[in-house]
């Protein structure tokens, strides 16, 4: 699209360029008009134009000196110029200002729309050209960001290139710090991250020469100019509402400082977590914090003595003296980090011994193992919280079910002994003397199956040894192995072994004969029946 600007102070010529102009088959986008130099100037200050067609000779200001003026100003833009036979050395002058043709008057309608189709032309190569060498030092800044940021990370720096890059941005690198922004956001939050807004803020504060984005993701961090107070950027996030802990190192000099200052601003946005309140984290905040500590092993062992039973309170509150921040923060972050470590392994280890027990279900204590995975350590304490609380329920009842084993294996035992009965669930656990509801929960969770189907498979087992070992026609081991009758007998075995139960004894007596070992027949049979 192009904007274009008629300035000439005689009405019907400019209204006759403009109804010209819009019959021309381009991509016009506004034409503007001007009676005299001066208004044309104006315009051409307030809007982007790409092409003026003015007369020569205006009052005030004329089209030379409108020309000389943009010049001057450096404004952008291409001129035709109108003017008559006597004013031919004005039109020579106009050249020599840039102007890209000229029209004589009066204006003929080919003459007008084959001088703006060629500036026309002329200005979209140029837009193409800018295009291009603006991907291409796009490219060219991508590429040397990409080298700084490699060099920043710990790969080896040539020292041709280290100086070469260093005279880049001289006054930057001879005093900086180096900036790292944690922005404040849950884990999983949808919603684009504005990294690109904290830049856009930081070269604000420090100006484009004392401001270099060395790496966006997965933290924004930044070269910035050391002569800056430390305290003005994160107070123009928070007045933008920028939601972010900024960590600054002290002022380092020289792009060889630039692999340590990464691994100093590193160590600072690790402690940002021990100091959630403090929005701007320096090196003095944490200079005195103790190198050496043991762990609070006796409270450890004290917390996990509570495992299985009801005291889920003070499970909660030995968590939090355990992770109290006047604790935390008397010592570096690796205190805490091996904290987190001692207390997520003996996670592990009650886990293991009630593992079998829990089925399907699970801890996720994969979700523990990296304090940094979490907006901050508040958020860390809660997960933690909530795994050893539902570690601590599975452990009761895995206690519960532990006590009352003996009742299971007495329940097992009668089941074996009247399997050939009437028998149900009710029966069972009035034998046991434990409640009905509870006895069918707890039977499931520790035999696997539930008492209907755990029944079952002791009545066909008992089955299938007597069609293998004995005569008894089937309507006699119906009544023998407990089913009332012949068509649920029948049934149960064509579910469970995808045969009648004819079928399995004449597969039996071929294969094995009469005298075959009914245990090993027995077990290739099932499993031929489950291919």
């Amino acid at each position: 699209m192009i904007n274009i600007l008629v300035v000439d102070d005689q009405k019907q010529i400019r209204d006759g360029l403009q109804a010209m102009l819009r019959q021309f088959p381009l991509q016009l986008d506004h034409i503007y008009s001007a009676v005299s130099g001066i208004e044309a100037l104006e315009l051409l200050r307030q809007h982007s134009i790409q092409l003026v067609i003015t007369d020569i000779r205006m009052p005030d200001m004329d089209g030379l000196e409108l020309m000389a003026q943009t010049k001057e100003e450096r404004i952008k833009v291409d001129y035709l110029i109108i003017s008559g036979y006597s004013d031919f050395a004005y039109a020579q002058k106009a050249i020599e200002l840039g102007a890209k043709g000229y029209l004589l008057k009066p204006v003929k309608r080919e003459d007008l729309q084959s001088s703006v189709e060629h500036v026309w032309q002329e200005i979209q190569t140029r837009m193409s050209l800018s295009r291009n060498l603006e991907q291409l030092s796009r490219r060219a800044m991508e590429t040397d960001r990409k080298e700084l940021r490699m060099y920043m990370q710990g790969a080896a720096g040539d020292e041709t290139w280290i100086d070469a890059t260093e005279q880049q941005s001289a006054e930057l690198w001879s005093s900086y710090r180096l900036c790292l922004l944690r922005e404040e956001l849950w884990i999983n939050q949808p919603g684009a991250s504005s990294s690109h807004s904290i830049e856009s803020i930081a070269y604000r504060v420090y100006g484009r020469h004392g401001c270099i984005c060395l790496q966006h993701r997965p933290h924004l961090i930044l070269a910035v100019d050391a002569a800056v107070d430390p305290g003005i950027f994160p107070a123009a996030l928070q007045t933008e509402q920028m939601e972010a802990i900024t960590a600054l190192t002290s002022p380092q000099h020289g792009l060889r400082e630039l692999p340590g200052s990464y691994t100093l601003v590193l160590e600072l946005y690790r402690h940002s977590f021990l100091f959630p309140d403090k929005r701007c984290l320096l090196p003095a905040h944490i200079e005195r914090l103790e190198q050496q500590w043991e762990l609070p092993y006796e409270e450890l062992y004290a917390l996990f003595q509570l495992t299985g039973t009801k005291n889920s309170g003070r499970i909660t509150q030995g968590i939090s003296s355990l992770f109290h921040k006047d604790v935390l923060q008397r010592y570096h972050i690796r205190y805490t980090q091996q904290l987190c470590r001692a207390v997520v392994q003996m996670m592990e280890e009650y886990e293991r011994v009630i593992r079998p027990y829990m089925g399907e279900e699970a801890l996720d204590l994969d979700s523990l193992r990296n304090l940094f995975d979490y907006p901050g350590i508040r958020d860390y304490i809660q997960a933690l919280q909530q795994q050893l609380l539902r570690l601590n329920q599975f452990y009761y009842e895995y206690k519960c079910s532990y006590r009352n084993s003996q009742d299971l294996n007495e329940a097992i035992r009668f089941i074996h002994e009247n399997y050939h009965k009437p028998l149900d669930l009710a029966m069972v656990s009035n034998h046991v003397s434990l409640n009905y509801a509870y006895f069918s929960n707890q039977f499931k969770k520790n035999i696997g199956k539930g008492f209907a189907e755990y029944l079952r498979d002791v009545r066909l087992d008992k089955a299938r040894r007597l069609l293998a070992e004995t005569d008894h026609k089937i309507v006699e081991i119906t009544s023998m192995v407990g089913y009332e009758s012949y068509k649920s007998f029948t049934r149960a075995f064509r579910d469970v072994m995808h045969m009648q139960p004819t079928e399995y004894r004449q597969l039996i007596r071929r294969r094995h004969g009469k005298e075959g070992d009914y245990r090993d027949s027995g077990l290739q049979i099932e499993q031929d029946s489950t291919k």
